[in-house]
């Protein structure tokens, strides 16, 4: 039997059961149907059905933001310490169900278990940061003045939003859902109805870990209807959002009544910039990675290629060969490098822009078409010629799209890649560290690589500026959002008190 058909087999036992029951919402640690009826979850992979999904609607939003609300005081003021073994307890129940989270999450999602056999660890490495961060979360500082000793404290918000994307869900419902629990939070989790597969197993492994009934929820459903009634539900203080730039604005407009606070991850159209005093080879390595890795359905995926003209023809010619050797295929075939994509809606979108290029005036240099006809797969597509005021540059496509733009010098560079209305991520290849101190500190975006690929370190700040997002997720960033600060001043001696009205 080959890897490919034993994962297959594998897969289909870990199916089974929801092949019979469908996926139910867990609201208070109790399975619930949906109010709304169900709806399906289909596999991009060869377009079958995997199973029920329970449908909520605001009925059962408002169960569980109560549910979560009822939580919330005994989750607060449970002490660090044991909060802390919880948070680690899920951890290892992660990594316990790392090989099912896994192959769930390919046949769900499309992506190639080549990426996503380290997802599950990936999400167990941010539940063990974020319980390791548990006891000092609350502390606050010192602030002396002559007249009164200021102590600051952190306390959690209350109950939260979080609402989550299809591309890399599992990893990604545990960025926002872990440092939540770890502040002292309680969590109504509204998976992307595209990939509700692992958002279930997630909730199962954290109750089997010792986590209280209500203090995370799980409601599945649509954005419209059940996302809409998270974002207004008065018991819900804060939305944690991954998604679109279009929806993170809905967001805001839909909390504003209950004044949400809100943190946004959105879109990109993210530039990675290569002068002609870089490595060569390992920028070509880091360009086709950020790119073609994850199916190009990540919103740091580095969709812009600036190249400098002089070393433009050399570049682009071993760009082609390499776009034109990565393996489409089976997501469950571990030499998989790209997977069909999340659906027929976005199949459509993505391929929608190969005559959008054509119209344009770009060339279509690799790629450029669909594959087969039994699943979402696309092949991996890059186009050259192209002008940064054109729609394959400006817009986010989502996709294993790259689209190749010239410039001449390090101001057209600069121009060309801040000439966006996002501003998530930027990535500079160049051995001038001058250059590169100036350029970084020019370049509109929120979180920059210089001569690397995105290399995420848990501690540092992630988010990005413009249409890009609002906040900061990782270490203490994480925190600001879902706790409050609280300032408390001590008078150290009887300074003089304005007196008004004495005679």
């Amino acid at each position: 039997m080959s890897v490919l058909e034993d994962n297959i087999a594998k897969l289909d036992g870990y199916l089974q059961r929801f092949r019979e029951n469908g996926i139910a919402n867990r609201i208070s640690g109790q399975d619930s149907i949906g109010s709304a009826g169900v709806f399906q979850t289909l596999s991009p992979v060869d377009k079958s059905v995997i199973c029920d999904v329970a449908e909520g609607s605001a009925e059962d939003i408002d169960r569980a933001a109560k549910a979560a609300a009822e939580a919330f005081p005994a989750w607060r003021d449970m002490p660090a310490l044991e909060r802390k073994r919880i948070l680690i307890r899920v951890a290892e129940g992660i990594e316990a169900r790392a090989e099912e989270i896994a192959l769930c999450e390919c046949w769900d999602t499309g992506q190639a278990f080549k990426f996503m056999s380290k997802a599950a660890l990936r999400g167990a490495e941010n539940f063990r940061y974020f319980a390791d961060q548990v006891v000092q979360a609350r502390d606050g500082q010192l602030l002396q003045s002559p007249t009164l000793m200021n102590v600051t404290t952190r306390k959690p918000i209350g109950p939260v939003g979080v609402i989550t994307p299809w591309n890399t869900p599992f990893m990604l419902s545990t960025w926002k859902i872990a440092p939540a629990l770890a502040a002292g939070c309680t969590v109504v989790h509204k998976p992307a109805e595209a990939s509700p597969l692992t958002a279930r197993l997630l909730v199962e492994i954290a109750e089997d870990a010792g986590l209280p009934p209500g203090v995370l929820n799980t409601v599945n459903g649509f954005g419209e209807t059940a996302g809409k009634a998270l974002c207004e539900h008065p018991d819900i203080k804060a939305i944690a959002f991954v998604g679109e730039s279009r929806t993170g604005s809905m967001i805001i407009k839909q909390g504003a009544e209950t004044l949400k606070r809100n943190h946004l991850e959105l879109g990109g159209k993210n530039p990675v910039i290569v002068f002609e005093d870089a490595d060569l080879e390992r920028a070509l390595d880091a360009v086709i990675f950020m790119i073609y890795s994850i199916n190009g359905e990540r919103c740091t995926s580095s969709s812009r290629l600036l190249i400098q003209d002089s070393i433009r023809t050399e570049f682009e010619a071993k760009l082609v060969e390499r776009v034109n050797n990565i393996k489409v295929g089976h997501p469950l075939d571990p030499k998989t490098e790209i997977g069909p994509l999340i659906s027929r809606e976005h199949f459509e979108k993505v391929t929608s822009y190969f005559d959008i290029a054509a119209q344009d005036g770009a060339t279509t240099a690799a790629g450029g078409a669909a594959l087969g006809d039994e699943g979402y797969f696309v092949k991996p597509t890059l186009f050259t010629n192209a002008r940064n005021d054109m729609r394959i540059a400006q817009e986010e496509i989502f996709g294993p799209v790259l689209t190749s733009i010239p410039f001449e010098t390090e101001e057209d560079a600069l121009r060309l890649a801040n000439d966006t209305a996002y501003g998530l991520t930027g990535y500079l290849w160049t051995n001038d560290l001058t250059r590169a101190l100036r350029f970084t500190d020019a370049l509109e975006a929120g979180m920059i690589w210089v001569n690397s690929e995105n290399v995420r370190h848990l501690p540092t700040p992630f988010g990005g500026v413009k249409a890009s997002g609002i906040g900061r997720d990782g270490g203490d960033w994480s925190f600001d959002f879902y706790m409050e600060q609280k300032h408390i001043g001590f008078a150290t001696g009887a300074h003089k008190i304005t007196r008004l009205g004495a005679l």
